[in-house]
């Protein structure tokens, strides 16, 4: 379902039970909404779902960049507002989790609770060649040209060797994302500056990673743990970036556990 936000068309999904709490699910860059598709299997019967495609992504528009995550923020909770909705628990994976520190600090009467999963709140100086060369990459040579790299940051060896379901439905939403689309909000990625602010998060907050995450380490969550008030931290092993994928069970039942509270 599309509807106009902004001035821009949002695909969002809804599942779940009426009048029961909602989670909002921010995907990671590069991939949509489907990505939470064992979440959605595990949290619909007790839970109302929205899963929505940030700009640039997906079924979303992909308006010309760059974009920045206050932006990307305020689409969220534009996409709220037309739905009539108050607050939600936001569960934000990657660039999902850099987005909900922006609803945080900048809407934090709008949610209940504040999941971060394989995240982080600042890109260091030294990491912006990196991103350069990735938004260089892509605008050169398209999404393929990325593709194998993310993949071995994104997933453990041992998981993507086997080769399961999980690990080609993110080849084919990274490869089926626009180009215009993933700079955008990569150039919104590059940006991340929340690190000094997190003190500033009252909101109750569970962060999550794997183990194995290379992109966003067990030390940048640990950080982040310790800056964010009364914070909890849960680490997945055997778990990368995509730790909601490669271990999704172990995922749900730390998500399932910190709800359960917050009710």
């Amino acid at each position: 379902m599309r509807v106009k936000v902004d001035g821009i068309s949002i695909n969002y999904e809804l599942y779940g039970k009426e009048d029961a709490d909602i989670l909002m699910f921010s995907h990671s860059l590069g991939t949509n909404l489907l990505m939470w598709d064992p979440q959605v299997k595990a949290f619909r019967d007790k839970y109302k779902l929205i899963c929505f495609d940030t700009r640039g992504h997906g079924k979303s528009d992909v308006p010309d960049g760059p974009y920045t995550l206050e932006q990307l923020a305020q689409d969220a909770i534009g996409l709220m507002d037309v739905l009539g909705v108050e607050k939600v628990h936001w569960i934000g994976l990657s660039m999902g989790g850099m987005i909900g520190q922006a609803v945080a600090l900048n809407y934090p009467d709008r949610l209940k609770s504040l999941i971060l999963c394989d995240t982080a709140a600042k890109v260091k100086e030294e990491d912006q060649p990196i991103w350069q060369e990735r938004i260089d990459t892509a605008l050169k040579y398209g999404m393929e040209a990325l593709l194998e790299a993310t993949l071995e940051r994104w997933f453990t060896k041992p998981f993507r060797e086997k080769n399961p379901p999980e690990v080609e439905l993110i080849r084919k939403l990274f490869l089926s994302t626009p180009v215009k689309g993933f700079v955008g909000c990569a150039e919104a990625i590059r940006r991340l500056n929340y690190l000094d602010r997190l003190s500033e998060i009252k909101l109750p907050t569970l962060i999550i990673v794997g183990q194995e995450d290379m992109g966003t380490p067990v030390e940048v969550a640990k950080e982040m743990h310790k800056r964010i008030p009364n914070s909890e931290l849960v680490i997945i092993p055997s778990a990368a970036h995509l730790s909601n994928l490669e271990q999704a069970e172990k995922f749900n039942t730390a998500l399932m556990d910190f709800l359960e509270k917050q009710s």
